[in-house]
């Protein structure tokens, strides 16, 4: 189990489009890769190719963010770990925090 400060520093070494993959994730039941694709595609205003999805995905299952299984012999789906949930959740922390802080200061 990783600590607070442990789980910013993963969500910082994510890039941005694995933040997101991995958010995506987070709010769907086991979606497959393909799914995944679609719905960063709709943000990303684009298709998202194979080439960029999957080498990301398992860049988020190496982190121990996600894992991978088996829907059938030819389509996988992806679950958030529960480290993946603990970094998302403290990443939320982190920009609630830092959100309010910034609206606080007195401007110049």
């Amino acid at each position: 189990m990783m600590t607070d400060s442990q789980e910013i520093v993963t969500m910082y070494n994510l890039t941005g489009f694995q933040r997101d993959l991995l958010r995506i994730a987070a709010n769907e039941e086991r979606p497959s890769g393909q799914q995944i694709a679609r719905l960063a595609g709709q943000y990303y205003e684009g298709d998202i190719n194979h080439g960029r999805l999957y080498p990301n995905l398992d860049s988020l299952i190496s982190e121990g963010l996600m894992e991978k299984g088996s829907k059938d012999q030819r389509t996988n789906f992806y679950k958030v770990t529960p480290e993946g949930h603990a970094a998302i959740a403290a990443r939320d922390e982190w920009n609630e925090r830092h959100s309010a802080d910034h609206e606080e200061a007195p401007l110049a």
